[in-house]
């Protein structure tokens, strides 16, 4: 058994000899497959979310528990809000990732004046409706209620800190309308000494674009003698601007023991997106629109189950890794492998295909040079052999000094170990040794 074994690892050494170059080679061209397609994301994501207390602040959370399940970690970089994110986003000098972007947040009134430049941005798809909650008291209002815009005029209005995507959301809904600037007292409070201000008397109405979700605007809709304006042409302001939507609250979805809201409340929304930039990597953006589907689409105040998230976006392109999850899904081998695993294969098989293409016509050499390198060990002793016969048929050497040479050739051939598969060579060498010796030996007697 022991030499049984020995030939069989004598054997494989060869075979290993002989496919040496193409298995470097392989490895070689795998190497660089995965350096050029860089299939492993990067461990670590800055996600810039928006003000404590904010929705956006919330989700962020939930996004960093969620992505932490996979080993990545996510740094959350609170902000003022939309219009700050956006500025993080194209400056590639503040190393931010991905964003929470509101619809309709840019600074400029129309949206062919938008400002683009800095690092490209991509759309991994819409998230949930943030609508426009104008609260008021009801005590500063001149009349029952609000309902045109334009009754703000003379009233006390904040519209966000410096760096919130709601004042310029605000600025394009009061162009529309035709109000001058002047003829509001604007203030940029950040919300929560805003919300303080406005229920100590010193603001007269709040401007927030959040989702439901904001421990704010919950606090608000329940606060006694403050109001939620009713936007009567929501319809209107819908076919007006693309990134808005008509929204509307239904009766005491708020608090049903309490009737709050008593009535049906019309409402505007921008719809909030995920946004990271053109270079942020493939898988990163396939586990963001994978948490993003598990936490954005269940049902919600504004919402039906599985509506959101959605790969429509008026005014970002849309990744293509989250266009392909839109249309087919969470990818075939994710859905039975570790993400790590299926993400190198997901990535990698193009290149490993490509490889094996190349490979498998040139490893047809492979089995010529391992009969070349076993037989190559016996044959070379053929040519001592034969100069021993020479020998004799010149009589240059005496037939007894012939077979002391030809004795230690027999002897170095003894020691020669080639695979069971290539045996019948080496003894077919003994053989033409001993019939060689049987010549030196009949012309040494004669």
């Amino acid at each position: 058994m022991p030499r049984l074994i020995r030939h069989t690892l004598l054997s494989a050494r060869d075979l290993l000899a002989s496919a040496g170059p193409f298995i470097v080679l392989g490895l070689a061209l795998l190497a660089g497959a995965y350096l050029w397609l860089e299939p492993a994301p990067p461990r670590r994501v800055v996600l810039a979310t928006g003000p404590e207390n904010s929705a956006y602040a919330e989700f962020g959370k939930r996004y960093a528990e969620e992505l932490a399940r996979y080993g990545v970690r996510v740094e959350l970089r609170a902000t003022q809000g939309t219009a700050e994110n956006l500025r993080l986003l194209r400056d590639r000098a503040q190393n931010v990732d991905l964003a929470f972007v509101q619809g309709g947040a840019g600074d400029a009134l129309y949206a062919a004046d938008e400002a683009h430049d800095g690092a490209a941005l991509m759309s991994l798809g819409a998230l949930f409706y943030e609508p426009v909650w104008l609260f008021y008291r009801a005590d500063a209002a001149r009349r029952d209620a609000l309902t045109e815009l334009g009754h703000l005029a003379g009233l006390r209005v904040n519209l966000g800190a410096e760096g919130d995507g709601a004042a310029n959301l605000f600025a394009k809904l009061a162009h529309a309308n035709r109000i001058a600037p002047e003829s509001l007292v604007l203030s940029r409070l950040p919300p929560t000494p805003a919300v303080v201000a406005f229920l100590g008397g010193e603001l007269d109405a709040l401007v927030f674009v959040s989702a439901p979700e904001s421990p704010l605007v919950q606090m608000l809709l329940m606060t006694p003698g403050v109001r939620l304006f009713d936007f009567a042409q929501a319809e209107a302001y819908a076919r007006r601007f693309a990134f808005l939507s008509a929204l509307q609250l239904p009766r005491g979805v708020v608090d049903l023991a309490a009737d709050i809201p008593p009535a049906d409340v019309r409402l505007i929304a921008a719809t909030t997106r995920l946004v990271a930039r053109a270079d942020t990597h493939p898988a990163l953006v396939q586990l963001f629109v994978q948490t993003a589907a598990r936490i954005h689409g269940g049902t919600g105040w504004f919402a039906r189950a599985g509506q959101f998230p959605i790969g429509a976006d008026p005014e970002l392109p849309l990744a293509s890794e989250a266009a392909r999850f839109y249309r087919n899904g969470a990818p075939l081998l994710q859905r039975y492998l570790p993400f790590w695993l299926a993400n190198l294969i997901d990535r990698m098989w193009v290149a490993l295909l490509s490889i094996v293409a190349v490979l498998i016509p040139a490893s047809r050499i492979v089995p010529p040079l391992y009969r070349h390198r076993i037989r190559s060990r016996v044959f070379r002793w053929y040519a001592q052999l034969r100069e021993i016969e020479e020998a004799l048929a010149a009589r240059t050497r005496a037939p007894a000094q012939l077979l002391v040479e030809l004795d230690a050739l027999d002897e170095r051939v003894g020691r020669i170990s080639v695979p069971l598969s290539h045996a019948d060579e080496l003894y077919a060498l003994r053989s033409h040794i001993d019939l060689v010796r049987a010549r030196l030996r009949q012309a040494g007697a004669g």
